[in-house]
């Protein structure tokens, strides 16, 4: 597979070839939305609690006698019927919301959304990203981009950049721009890919992707 390679003003500068086993995979859209579904769920913490009876302070006294009162009879002041005492079914902090899929469907999924942007013609290979810290190069980058590659006239669209490591500097000029996320290689993954209607993979970061993906 033949693909352009742009440098950061979005000039063309060469050309690139994408393994077809990697960047070519057919979209199986049960199997992403599984992938998909299961890493949200495993992202999620418990948040919500609520005390049941024996989790209650007080209580443990008798309100009145069983018999002779004229009252129904009660046994605790904790009991879910008592202002103030416990929640039945309410939600504790025992849920469990993770669950569990194997490396191998993992791994095709994040090829099938790769594929898939890639077949949109929703992606970019960058030659290099300015080492220079600045959010005014990022956004003049971006800008390139956009009106060169993709010919975007708005603000519309959100970009996620693939980087070969994580750890360049360039990197950082991305933070402060909305719609723009980073990532590494070596952690993508299906929800960051879907979430995002482009792709930016910079140069290096191919044979990563590749050194990681060729045994599936």
């Amino acid at each position: 597979m033949k693909s352009n390679i742009y440098n950061q003003t979005g000039e063309k500068i060469g050309d690139a070839s994408l393994t077809a086993t990697i960047f070519g995979v057919n979209f199986n859209r049960d199997l992403v939305h599984q992938a998909f579904v299961i890493q949200r769920a495993n992202g999620r913490s418990v948040i919500a609690h609520t005390k049941d009876r024996s989790e209650i302070r007080g209580g443990g006294k008798k309100p009145w006698r069983q018999k002779g009162t004229g009252r129904a009879r009660h046994g605790s002041t904790r009991s879910p019927i008592w202002k103030g005492g416990g929640i039945t079914f309410g939600p504790t902090n025992e849920r469990v919301f993770s669950r569990k899929i194997n490396q191998k469907m993992r791994q095709k999924a994040v090829l099938m959304a790769l594929s898939q942007r890639i077949k949109d013609g929703h992606y970019a290979i960058i030659d290099s990203i300015s080492e220079e810290s600045k959010t005014k190069k990022a956004s003049q980058i971006l800008k390139a981009i956009k009106d060169k590659i993709f010919n975007i006239k708005d603000d519309k669209g959100s970009f996620l950049f693939v980087f070969a490591t994580g750890k360049e500097i360039g990197r950082r000029a991305f933070r402060n721009i909305e719609g723009i996320d980073t990532i590494s290689a070596k952690s993508l993954n299906v929800v960051d890919i879907i979430n995002h209607k482009y792709i930016i993979f910079i140069k290096d970061s191919l044979p990563v992707i590749e050194g990681i993906y060729t045994k599936i």
